[in-house]
């Protein structure tokens, strides 16, 4: 089974199971992984947003609109960053590496 690390906010590194077929959000959610997925994956928020190391970045199917949309309002954003519950495991991934930003921002939540 593929593996994939999650670099939490204080910098330790959780290696997990990724099973193909599951999104990293999903994969985070049953490894107790601290990534939020407001919208449970229906891609309506960015609170799923990870910064995914550049050596996977391009194994990656290329983001849709809807989903360059959403990371529009993610914190933390950089030239790397996807949403969780959009890339799916595959036995190409195996060994991703994800950084989790310091914050999200839920904007159901955090209105200002």
């Amino acid at each position: 089974m593929p593996k994939m690390t999650f670099v939490l906010p204080d910098g330790k590194e959780q290696v997990v199971d990724a099973p193909v077929g599951v999104s990293v959000l999903e994969i985070a959610h049953k490894n107790h992984v601290s990534l939020e997925g407001a919208c449970e994956g229906s891609l309506a928020c960015s609170t799923c947003h990870v910064i995914v190391d550049k050596s996977f970045y391009d194994k990656l199917k290329p983001a849709t609109e809807d989903e360059e949309d959403m990371l529009d309002l993610a914190f933390g954003l950089s030239h790397t960053s996807r949403l969780g519950c959009q890339i799916i495991m595959s036995d190409a991934l195996d060994g991703l590496k994800v950084v989790l930003p310091a914050a999200t921002r839920n904007m159901m939540v955090d209105k200002k």
